[in-house]
């Protein structure tokens, strides 16, 4: 018998057995993060997960909750109900709840670069516009614009260019 054969019994099975006392922090504090993000999640979007009630409750109780304090140590609650949950299919929806928020926001973004461009450059953007969307009314596109730029010019406040926009999205479908 050797000298190690004595201490087998005390080195884990696998890897998966043992973790650092750092490696079981950082596991904590994944899931506080993950919790983090559940809790700026909409009502729609948290009925689309399949979460314990316990944790949907838990959730919910986050937003009564107004101390800083008590919010940080109920996001460790959290936390800890978590470790029963199945993060990685969780962090699968957060991601493309975010990934649609994304795109929502570029597709404004988009409109909002539109609705500068054709107050500014005028009849060459519009132009430009009227090639890419077939379907939009050239008349009253020309009439938005008209009334955003008499706007622009006098410094009145952007109700003719939030008209523009409006129409805009209209045209887009967003």
């Amino acid at each position: 018998m050797s000298e190690n054969d004595n201490f087998d019994h005390l080195q884990p099975e696998s890897e998966e057995e043992w973790l650092s006392k750092t490696d079981v922090k950082k596991q904590m504090h994944a899931l506080q993060d993950l919790g983090a993000k559940l809790t700026k999640l909409n009502k729609e979007q948290l009925d689309k997960l399949s979460l314990d009630d316990r944790l949907r409750s838990a959730i919910d109780e986050f937003h009564r909750i107004k101390s800083n304090g008590a919010q940080k140590r109920h996001l460790q609650f959290i936390g800890k109900l978590l470790r029963t949950e199945d993060s990685e299919e969780i962090e699968q929806a957060i991601g493309l709840f975010e990934a649609g928020h994304q795109a929502h926001t570029q597709a404004f973004h988009k409109l909002e670069r539109w609705r500068d461009r054709l107050i500014g450059e005028g009849n060459s953007a519009l132009q430009a516009y009227v090639a890419e969307h077939k379907n939009a009314d050239i008349q009253h596109l020309r009439q938005l614009i008209r009334n955003a730029q008499k706007e622009q010019k006098l410094e009145k406040p952007p109700a003719a260019a939030r008209k523009l926009f409006k129409y805009l999205r209209e045209v887009d479908g967003v």
